[in-house]
């Protein structure tokens, strides 16, 4: 059972509390530590637990960006390889042509009489004085 004085407090709040206007206006808050001045507020774990997760989530922001940067360029880079094998296969297809046809008599003939070869018994002759070919 409430004693004398808490009555009267309950008392005189309920009355102030029915008075009040329409702006709600707002009645001090009674202290609830003994000994601590009245105009200190003391820790507000609120604030704490908050700034605490802040924390944490920049924390987790930061561990994420060096990963995430290591994607963005190696996909950058994945792309310039791409590119790179297909010019070197495409390079891999003319020359694979090539060597097939070279190993048709004729067209090595051809290639090397392109060369200024000649077969075993011919004779060579050079001819000065010629326009330059197309």
């Amino acid at each position: 059972m409430p004693g004398r004085s808490e009555r009267a407090l309950m008392t005189t709040r309920s009355a102030a509390l029915r008075e009040r206007p329409r702006d709600r206006q707002l009645l001090p808050r009674p202290r609830l530590v003994e000994g601590r001045p009245a105009g200190s507020r003391g820790i507000r774990w609120d604030r704490i637990g908050r700034l605490g997760v802040l924390g944490v989530c920049v924390l987790v922001v930061l561990l994420y960006v060096r990963p995430l940067a290591a994607i963005w360029s190696a996909r950058g880079e994945a792309t310039t390889r791409q590119a790179e094998l297909k010019s070197l296969q495409h390079q891999h297809d003319l020359l694979s042509g090539r060597v097939a046809a070279l190993r048709n008599p004729a067209s090595l003939e051809r290639e090397a009489r392109r060369l200024g070869m000649v077969k075993p018994g011919e004779r060579a002759y050079v001819i000065k004085g010629l326009p330059a070919g197309p």
